[in-house]
């Protein structure tokens, strides 16, 4: 998976240590995101996880022993917030972990998000170095799945902290839920004021035109559940179907009132540095008209982050205009 376009920090860290304090002996048992049970005699405590696993599990007080992310983790936005003092980190490139690192650390858990239409956890998906893989061979790999709502893997993540003895019901982390939940309260009476409202969640790119596919993009769903109308391209990719493909020459092939752009790669020019660059873009109305607004694609694990961007999207939603596309 190309980190350009999948796979892919709140402040939300409060105090622990590697695994949880007063975590039960064992034995332990969760059930993966593929479906496997995994099996230990003992509770794990020496966890390594990917980027936005090892921030779900620091909101429920866990601490990793080792992190290894996609980009630099002062720029991933699950970490770049979060006090990684303690932690090894373990490769900062997607596809590229120093696993001769990772065994000296003595895990006994990998924690890393499941994707469906790969197959694979994060980290081990095709694409990525073959020595990389061999993480899955010093532990167990465990994960929520990248599926259909980041409210899912959000919860997958506390039943996960919670098995490894977390206490989620502390008022430190459980303030993080009730503030999503607010959130989604907020979200819902803005759309509702906006009922003609269409969006579209895009990612421009020098060779095509990426339009997201909310069947694989869990947080769009979330939105389309929510009451967001949400645009369903007509021709995802068969090999690749998180996105429709469209050319340069296509851009237009979908009129929203509003774009979502993958906040991996939206800066507060770029509407305008892509006009022009490619001047198809402006042939959609909502991009001639400057009506984008940042998507949080393929990166939130947490209930905090979530509710920070539902409340970015609020204000977005509120601001548009239902017209635009028409």
């Amino acid at each position: 998976m190309s980190f350009a376009l999948v796979a892919c920090g709140s402040g939300e860290s409060p105090s622990g240590s590697s695994g949880a304090s007063g975590a039960p002996a064992g034995p332990w048992t969760f059930t993966d995101g593929s479906g496997e049970v995994v099996k230990t005699d003992k509770v794990p405590t020496r966890i390594i996880a990917h980027a936005g696993e090892a921030a779900a599990l620091i909101s429920f007080g866990i601490k990793p022993v080792g992190v290894y992310a996609d980009e630099p983790v002062k720029t991933d936005p699950n970490l770049k917030n979060l006090d990684l003092t303690g932690i090894e980190i373990l490769g900062e490139e997607w596809g590229k972990i120093d696993v001769e690192k990772a065994a000296s650390l003595r895990p006994d858990l990998i924690v890393a998000d499941w994707w469906p239409a790969e197959k694979a956890h994060s980290g081990l998906e095709e694409g990525v170095d073959e020595k990389s893989k061999k993480l899955a061979e010093l532990a167990p790999v465990v994960g929520a799945t990248q599926g259909k709502s980041i409210l899912e893997l959000a919860n997958g993540y506390e039943a996960l902290a919670k098995s490894l003895g977390a206490k989620v019901d502390d008022p430190a982390i459980a303030a993080n839920k009730k503030r999503f939940e607010e959130s989604v309260t907020a979200f819902k009476a803005a759309v509702a004021t906006k009922p003609g409202l269409t969006v579209l969640a895009m990612s421009p790119a020098d060779d095509k035109v990426y339009v997201a596919n909310p069947e694989y993009a869990p947080e769009l769903l979330d939105l389309q559940s929510f009451g967001l109308k949400v645009i369903n391209p007509d021709a995802p990719d068969k090999g690749f179907p998180y996105w429709e493909n469209l050319s340069w020459e296509n851009a237009d092939k979908y009129q929203p009132d509003l774009i979502l752009w993958d906040g991996r790669s939206f800066t507060p020019t770029a509407n305008a540095d892509w006009g022009k660059k490619q001047p198809t873009w402006f042939k959609i109305k909502a991009a001639q008209a400057g009506a984008a607004i940042a998507w949080p694609a393929y990166w939130m694990h947490t209930y905090g982050d979530f509710a920070t961007e539902l409340d970015k999207l609020s204000t977005a939603v509120k601001a548009a205009d239902e017209n635009i596309g028409a």
